[in-house]
């Protein structure tokens, strides 16, 4: 090794580089169409230990335990145990917290609601199917640790496959026209709920695989260490969560009629998404991020103000901490070590099985709402994209810290996700796209249908970003999808 990083100093060079190596490939991958969380990860790799320190026996970054066992030589190298050293794990920890506590800020629960029964069931649908087919193909692979002995690792591939990436497919329904359609409008919506269940899920399944692995200090620990008993503290930090968020409501309410949109908003919504994150894992065993994520949430109903505070939150997460995060799954939690033939057959499996699951699952559901078969493969694909929340909960199931003991996976299992997010965000676009070019085109204006001059930009795909569509051009977009009048329905 050439630089031990073990003061203050020293990790303001390995957030440099860090910094210097998510933004090139970011930018790299956004060029190409693909998700910057990609190119963040993939910068980790290239500078942790992944590829050249294992192969090529020389990283930039990495870790000291192993340089000193003669593992690579490294320029600078973490002081810890390989793959938790603290300084970064707190920065990747903040990063997390702040991405999900931004999605809750997204959330518009007035929007979910005005949508109705269609988009409930179709993220149900959404999170159900992937999870069965994610389980089910999990137990004939006993060989790479999975299998019926490891059944709560069969589990997290299930929990793995179910989250929804809503950016991918909102990109694309807004350069087609569609984001305001009953479909379109449907699926969006759909994702964000899936993305809630989601985490929900996950919450339940990694409490549940604490609860054999936790080590009873008191008799309160005791309780929660059971099965039972970490049901009921699930159950109970929801209830205590929401009945807290009305009061929080209350609290910003009167401090925007006070202060107005000021920093000090920001501030003090970042001290309630924090709390709400060190309580839900600390007092009722929850996943952190299921505290952040539902914080969010409940900002989010003080509209003006969660507006406001989104905006702030996200200059300070994806300006360092985010890509600290994301970088960091590639530098600690992704090992070629164990990969094999097999590995990569589940992988493959997996990554099939999160596609189908998906469509069947969302696509059922729309057909089952009088949609046709057409519309149906739209909502299915319009839910198939993965990113961030995939990503999260990789991390969370792979992370030796975490609590789950021999539970957690082994790094080689975040290829998976990896792989899923690449090949989900390449074919969504293009199946929406060619889905949607299969509708009949408008007799009453040809001009339209063919995107000539005359055409307004929701069917050019132009400046969709920036227009909204009038209520007759929704009425044009949903005559062309052949939909059901919204009031005969």
């Amino acid at each position: 090794m050439v630089f031990l990083i073990n003061n203050p100093l020293g990790y303001v060079i390995v957030l440099a580089v860090i910094l210097f190596s998510t933004k090139l490939f970011g930018l790299i991958f956004r060029r190409l169409r693909l998700p910057e969380v990609l190119g963040f990860i993939v910068a980790g790799i290239l500078i942790g230990p992944a590829v050249f320190g294992q192969f090529c026996g020389v990283t930039l970054i990495g870790f000291e335990d192993a340089a000193r066992a003669g593992t690579y030589k490294v320029l600078f190298a973490l002081e810890g145990s390989t793959g938790a050293n603290e300084t970064v794990s707190v920065f990747s920890k903040i990063g997390v917290i702040l991405i999900m506590f931004s999605a809750g800020l997204e959330t518009n629960l007035t929007d979910i609601k005005n949508t109705g029964l269609a988009s409930v069931l179709m993220a149900c649908a959404g999170v159900a199917v992937p999870f069965v087919l994610g389980f089910v193909i999990s137990l004939p692979f006993a060989e790479i640790g999975l299998g019926i002995e490891n059944v709560y690792r069969c589990v997290f591939i299930g929990a793995i496959l179910t989250a929804t990436s809503v950016a991918i497919t909102v990109s694309v329904l807004k350069e087609l026209g569609k984001i305001n359609t009953k479909l379109g409008t449907t699926i969006v919506s759909a994702a964000v709920i899936d993305d809630v269940i989601g985490i929900v899920v996950l919450s339940i399944v990694t409490s549940i695989a604490r609860s054999g692995n936790a080590v009873a200090d008191n008799a309160f620990d005791a309780f929660k260490s059971t099965i039972y008993g970490t049901i009921i503290m699930i159950i109970a930090f929801f209830i205590v969560a929401v009945l807290a968020g009305f009061g929080v409501n209350r609290l910003f309410r009167w401090m925007e009629r006070k202060w107005g949109r000021t920093h000090r908003i920001s501030i003090f919504s970042l001290v309630v998404c924090f709390v709400y994150s060190w309580v839900a894992e600390a007092i009722f065993g929850v996943a952190d991020i299921t505290g952040a994520f539902l914080a969010g949430i409940i900002l989010a109903t003080v509209r003006r103000s969660g507006e406001y505070v989104d905006s702030k939150v996200n200059v300070n997460s994806y300006t360092i901490f985010a890509p600290v995060f994301f970088a960091n799954i590639g530098i600690s939690n992704i090992d070629f070590s164990g990969v094999g033939g097999t590995i990569l057959l589940f992988a493959f499996l997996a990554v099939l099985m999160g596609l189908v699951g998906k469509i069947i699952g969302c696509g059922a559901v729309a057909k089952c709402f009088g949609y046709n078969w057409r519309q149906s493969a739209i909502g299915g694909v319009g839910m198939m994209a993965r990113g961030e929340v995939a990503l999260i909960v990789t991390q969370k199931v792979t992370d030796k810290a975490s609590g789950l003991g021999e539970h957690a996976l082994g790094g080689e299992f975040m290829i998976m996700t990896v792989l899923l997010i690449l090949v989900s965000s390449v074919l969504t676009p293009i199946l929406l796209k060619v889905l949607y070019s299969k509708e009949l085109p408008l007799k009453a204006c040809p001009a339209q249908a063919a995107g000539g001059e005359d055409a307004p930009a929701y069917f050019k795909g132009e400046g969709a970003e920036e227009l909204s569509p009038s209520p007759s051009d929704a009425e044009v977009g949903r005559a062309a999808e052949g939909e059901p009048d919204q009031k005969k329905g």
